[in-house]
């Protein structure tokens, strides 16, 4: 069994997930590379191949990130010489993407799993948007995986305008490494590919158009990836309509990804104190606990904006992002208690009938 795990360490396979491992003897372990409806595309040491989800596990499991994804490890059954395999179990998880939802549902979506590396696309012509910004690399932090910039389409802007970003960038105070590149030119695809390390997977997230297919196109050195012609701005159309796993020449693995303009917020107590390190820091100075930093007198937060230390809008954006937080997690407590309620009023029919 060992040795056919260790075969498994080109697909991402380390020693965090052999040691949490619970699959049966007669159970083997892949890797889901796609999602296609009811069924999955998986890949092991002998190649890819279809399975469905185990009824038993089905009727366990109701709830959307329970279900396995992009990334995720899973225990199956599958004969030899079959090219189709039933999964039984879903491994626990390293890391994890995921967001809200679209629209008013309060739910939340996964969109990859066990994730070295989650790296943000977003163009420097047109797409480029700072709060947005600051919303992937909250879930980011908040998910365990080590967040990256890339800037695109440099070749669409003048120098004085990318380095007005990158200033933007830095003035937020974020660690994460920071790339520019063009699809046009490949200047600083060099650079992206030296980021790539055999056996790591990285996920390609940002808007519709940016150019994350374009790019995976050209680490993957052909067009494996469809990408749609460009319009007269110069921005792409975006044709990329389910997440894949994909392995480069090099042994990494990237996941591309849909174009996803809206990124609800989720539960994120963690991400967000990550990804406003200097703003928590400062909040434990302020005079009260609970300071609200909206004008609170002593309000450390709010010295720091008046003396130009840190930024009125950066601010405003953290506040923002822990209200979303705080009432998700409010509206799927309230949601759970829901569901508990109404799991007793059924048992409670349940007996009544009996009793009659």
């Amino acid at each position: 069994m060992k040795d056919r795990l260790c075969e498994l360490n080109g697909l991402g396979w380390t020693d965090w997930f052999e040691q949490r491992t619970e699959c049966k003897p007669t159970e083997t372990i892949a890797r889901v590379a796609a999602v296609d409806r009811d069924q999955l595309l998986l890949v092991d040491q002998t190649g890819p191949f279809r399975a469905k989800l185990a009824g038993r596990y089905l009727h366990r499991h109701h709830l959307s990130h329970e279900l396995p994804c992009v990334g995720d490890w899973v225990c199956l059954e599958r004969q030899p010489g079959d090219d189709f395999g039933v999964v039984q179990a879903v491994l626990e998880r390293r890391t994890s993407l995921r967001r809200k939802s679209a629209g008013n549902a309060i739910d939340d979506q996964m969109i990859a799993a066990n994730v070295d590396s989650v790296v943000i696309v977003q163009s420097c012509h047109f797409d480029f948007n700072l709060k947005r910004l600051e919303r992937y690399l909250v879930m980011v932090m908040e998910g365990g995986a080590d967040p990256c910039i890339l800037l695109t389409k440099t070749d669409l802007v003048d120098p004085a305008v990318l380095a007005a970003q990158l200033a933007e960038i830095d003035s937020i105070g974020v660690m994460a490494p920071i790339l520019t590149l063009s699809n046009v030119t490949r200047e600083g695809l060099e650079d992206l590919k030296q980021l790539l390390a055999p056996g790591k997977t990285y996920c390609f997230v940002g808007s519709s158009g940016v150019g994350k297919s374009t790019l995976i196109n050209h680490l993957v050195d052909r067009d494996r990836l469809e990408t749609g012609t460009v319009s007269a701005t110069g921005e792409g159309r975006h044709t990329t309509v389910r997440r894949e796993l994909i392995r480069l020449e090099g042994g990494a693995l990237v996941i591309d990804n849909p174009g996803m303009r809206e990124f609800g917020i989720v539960g994120a107590d963690d991400g967000i104190g990550a990804g406003y390190a200097e703003i928590t820091a400062l909040a434990s100075s302020c005079r009260y606990r609970d300071c609200g930093h909206t004008g609170e007198p002593g309000c450390a937060v709010l010295g720091a904006v008046h003396s130009g230390e840190i930024s009125r809008e950066h601010v405003e954006n953290y506040l923002k992002l822990r209200e979303e937080s705080d009432f998700y997690q409010m509206s799927h407590a309230e949601r759970r208690k829901k569901d508990r309620e109404f799991g007793r009023y059924i048992k409670s029919a349940k007996t009544d009938l009996k009793d009659r």
